[in-house]
């Protein structure tokens, strides 16, 4: 039947040994039946639910990919949706799998060093330039290969002077501290020309560990700022004394807080999700509680099929009860996505308003759906919903 995954599909679990090492110590300190526990495990730690899959939901968080010819070559390994920034994506190694990753089905690539400098040369071209000032360095992790770090970095140096700000995605500070060394600063000392800023995914209080701290001061120190963005998720952060603590530990440790994402409808991750309106009452009772410094308050936002939506009062503009989805209002225009990604391609799921503004559908969490992909015997005769290595 259309929509069944292969069991071969599946996301492979990895578990970085430091990442194993602080599970032992949490259970040993906490219990093995604990909330501190579970927080580290539900994100590492494969889940059979894993197994279902609604078909409404995507394999990926949306399709941003360019595939522009350069010098008379195709351009690998990049993304763009907005008009100041583009994406690329030296390597998609990591060194561990979130279990809800936005790019856990994309297929396992790291960039050849031809590649990085064509793709720095398009970055640079006259045809972007006067646009793109900020790349975003994703993938995979950027800080779990020094040399593409570094070269990344040299080809921008030298084909990209349009380019001032380096944002790194990593949760290398909490999964594998112990590569962020003497080596890796004195690189990113090297190329102060950029203005670095590294995003992190800390997503419950435990995980500010002795060994991750020491590792973001010792970035900070170097002028480099700490900025956080995570997912709501079920049995790891979805109440409200985890995400006050959080967010205290978050100012505290000098890292700013950005956003707080609902739980994207990634497939075989429906047991992650809460519903939006439960995330917005978390969102809007944190943001009011006093209980940590109002510069930390992140943005209540989801992932959209074109990216991302903060949810302000009038964002959702109706709900689709057939297939429990929502309509979001956005701020992009059809014509500018168009101009900065001609490859784009509007997704079925999108609308344009009468003032050009795209309006996207958007699945939320199904209370009946999550109630029944937790029991132990599934109900097959659910609409939509296919099982790995079986029938519906």
């Amino acid at each position: 039947m259309a929509g069944i995954k292969k069991h071969s599909d599946q996301f492979k679990e990895l578990v970085s040994p430091y990442l194993r090492q602080k599970i032992a110590e949490a259970e040993e300190t906490f219990g093995p039946n604990s909330r501190e526990l579970h927080a580290i495990t539900n994100q590492y730690f494969y889940d059979a639910r894993e197994k279902i899959v609604d078909n409404r939901q995507n394999r990926r968080h949306y399709e941003a990919e360019m595939h522009p010819e350069f010098d008379g070559q195709p351009v690998l390994g990049i993304e763009r949706l907005y008009r100041r920034t583009i994406l690329i994506e030296p390597t998609l190694v990591c060194a561990a799998h979130c279990r809800w990753c936005l790019r856990g089905f994309y297929p396992a690539k790291t960039m050849k060093e031809d590649d990085i400098t064509h793709a720095t040369r398009y970055i640079g071209s006259k045809e972007l330039r006067d646009d793109v000032d900020e790349v975003l360095m994703t993938g995979g992790d950027p800080l779990m290969s020094l040399p593409l770090l570094a070269l990344t970095l040299g080809e921008l140096t030298r084909n990209a002077p349009n380019i001032k700000t380096v944002r790194i995605g990593s949760r290398v500070p909490f999964q594998d501290p112990r590569r962020i060394n003497d080596d890796m600063i004195s690189l990113f000392n090297r190329y102060s020309n950029f203005k670095f800023e590294i995003g992190v995914n800390v997503c419950h209080p435990i995980e500010f560990w002795p060994e991750s701290v020491e590792v973001l001061h010792k970035l900070q120190n170097v002028g480099i700022r700490i900025y956080n963005q995570h997912p709501l998720l079920k049995g790891v952060n979805d109440d409200y004394e985890t995400l006050n603590e959080l967010y205290d530990l978050v100012r505290q440790n000098g890292v700013e807080g950005h956003y707080i994402f609902h739980a994207i409808p990634i497939r075989g991750a429906a047991h992650h999700r809460t519903t939006l309106m439960d995330g917005a009452r978390l969102a809007s009772l944190i943001s009011s509680s006093g209980k940590f410094s109002g510069r930390t308050k992140p943005h209540y936002a989801v992932l959209s099929d074109i990216g991302k939506i903060v949810m302000y009062e009038g964002t959702i503009l109706k709900r689709r009860e057939e297939d429990n989805a929502v309509l979001l209002q956005s701020g992009y225009r059809l014509e500018e996505r168009l101009k900065w990604n001609p490859n784009w391609v509007q997704p079925e799921s999108v609308e344009v308003d009468e003032n050009g503004f795209m309006r996207t559908w958007y699945l939320d969490a199904a209370k009946e759906l999550e109630n029944e992909i937790g029991q132990d015997t599934p109900d097959q005769g659910k609409k939509n919903v296919v099982f790995l290595n079986g029938t519906n």
